[in-house]
């Protein structure tokens, strides 16, 4: 689960971790309100959207006065960045920036423990430091049964600066972003940029924190903060369908049994010069109402050109996945071409069901997606 910036910082002052005064806003009028009430020359204006690359998009502005207020927040309330829309901005007071380092927690799954990540190159996308400059990334893998002392975190801040006063204040918000890290079960706690204003003071200037979803019945108070986008409300709609959907925003949805298939079938997509549009892992597929919502699901998404459905028969027959396919597409009507490999049990019989239909129909897999990714790239495919 992500949350805004916004509430990120409400938890960060929680934890004793220093941002800039600021507050979330509805409207142009509320940002009005609000600058009014900080009685401060310069603010930050932020789109607030569960995505990166903001500012990049136009969504971070500074306004030096109350009309400028006015102006930027009217821009920015209702822009679309990576397809979301902004319902909200967060207007915060500007600060006199010095240096900026990038600092968070997360989950290494190769040591299998919590991890510490700083970089003296904080402000811009951290995966660019990582490809172009790895040297300047340091991680610090943390033993969950001694946590982070004193001694640790000192030894941490002094690895990126040498002033005596400056690395204590980084050193407590080590200390702190660890605590709640821990107890509020997050899977990412990040501060980027982490900033040294020119008075020596030591300013978490954004914030962003994920939870771990299976964790989220131990904090109500965190779970009143979810505000799930539309693609997440689809994910979660998927599980209580009784199957696994993550939206990726290609254009092949896909339709498999099996985790392992699903991803060896997007990776195979991705192989042959497509973009696969989703995960999505039906399980038991001969169930005509399980693909019948898959296929809505598949179809909502308005950059599908193609559907591409992989099947390999195990305990589930073939013949009982095409009956299923028949009733389900009986049902759904659609001009996207859909594409269907069976393979397994009783795949014979299945194909032998399905060849007087309009779908189209190969024998392996790697007919299956050349043939999905063939339809993909003309301009209005048709079956």
């Amino acid at each position: 689960m992500k949350i805004f910036e916004y509430q990120a910082k409400e938890l960060f002052d929680s934890y004793n971790i220093k941002t800039p005064k600021g507050g979330v806003c509805y409207s142009v009028q509320d940002a009005i309100d609000l600058y009014t009430k900080y009685n401060v020359d310069k603010v930050v204006i932020k789109a607030q959207v569960h995505v990166g690359g903001r500012g990049k998009a136009g969504g971070i502005k500074i306004a030096n006065n109350i009309n400028e207020v006015e102006n930027l927040s009217n821009s920015i309330l209702g822009m679309q960045i990576k397809g979301l829309t902004v319902d909200r901005v967060m207007i915060a007071q500007a600060v006199d920036i010095q240096m900026e380092y990038y600092l968070s927690f997360t989950i290494d799954r190769n040591s299998k423990s919590v991890i510490l990540i700083l970089s003296e190159e904080g402000g811009v996308d951290i995966e660019d430091i990582a490809a172009k400059t790895p040297h300047k990334i340091l991680k610090f893998p943390i033993d969950t049964t001694i946590g982070v002392p004193d001694f640790f975190a000192q030894k941490a801040a002094y690895q990126l600066t040498s002033d005596k006063n400056i690395a204590f204040q980084i050193k407590e918000i080590i200390k702190n972003l660890y605590m709640l890290f821990i107890q509020k079960d997050c899977s990412l706690t990040e501060i980027n940029p982490l900033v040294i204003t020119k008075d020596g003071n030591v300013v978490a200037v954004d914030g962003k924190i994920n939870f771990d979803d299976n964790a989220l019945y131990r904090h109500p108070e965190i779970l009143e903060l979810n505000n799930p986008t539309e693609e997440e409300k689809k994910e979660l709609n998927a599980k209580e369908s009784g199957f696994s959907y993550i939206h990726i925003g290609g254009d092949i949805g896909c339709m498999v049994n099996g985790a392992g298939l699903a991803m060896a079938t997007m990776d195979m997509i991705k192989l042959y010069g497509g973009e696969p549009a989703n995960f999505l892992d039906i399980g038991g597929s001969s169930n005509p109402n399980k693909v019948i919502e898959a296929m809505k699901l598949l179809l909502s998404d308005k950059q599908v050109k193609v559907v591409l459905i992989n099947i390999f028969g195990g305990i589930t027959r073939c013949d009982d996945v095409a009956k299923g396919l028949l009733e389900a597409f009986s049902q759904i009507k659609t001009d996207i071409p859909v594409v269907i490999r069976l393979s397994g049990t009783n795949d014979k019989e299945g194909r032998e069901l399905l060849k007087d239909s309009s779908l189209h129909i190969e024998h392996t897999m790697g007919e299956a997606i050349s043939k999905a990714v063939e339809l993909s790239k003309l301009t209005n495919p048709i079956n």
